[in-house]
């Protein structure tokens, strides 16, 4: 288990390195715990860094968050809760989301995500150039 632990720090600290990022205690916390939960809000990540880092502020980690997104390591998620998510996985996929519990699961579906592209690119769309689709499936648990 140690060794597990210490093999995932070597491999965030990579992957941080490779983004030309300082791979600080904290940094690694916060990719390692959305690495572990897939799709999180800051107070999620907060929550559960928060025995490692108590003093670790919701709006640090927020910041953390956002600089990640920038370097290509997380994606946006908005919700319906007004409260923002950020993703893993920043490949073209769908998503459904629970409004429930107010919670993102992966969904993929290449085909989907293709016909939608293609659809896409096969209209004009005055004044836009079309640079992503983000598809998202809205519903309840049953």
């Amino acid at each position: 288990m140690l060794s597990d632990m210490k093999d995932r720090t070597l491999a965030v600290k990579e992957i941080l390195r490779s983004r030309g990022l300082k791979a600080t205690p904290q940094r690694i916390a916060v990719y390692d715990s959305m690495m572990k939960l897939g799709h999180a809000s800051a107070d999620m990540v907060g929550n559960d860094i928060s025995t490692t880092y108590p003093t670790l502020t919701v709006a640090t980690i927020y910041n953390v968050l956002e600089m990640f997104v920038e370097n290509g390591l997380l994606a946006r998620r908005y919700s319906s809760n007004n409260k923002m998510y950020f993703d893993v996985n920043t490949h073209e996929h769908v998503h459904i989301y629970c409004k429930d519990d107010n919670s993102f699961e992966d969904y993929e579906d290449g085909e989907l995500v293709r016909i939608v592209d293609e659809h896409l690119k096969s209209r004009n769309l005055e004044g836009y150039e079309v640079t992503g689709v983000d598809i998202q499936i809205i519903g309840t648990r049953i």
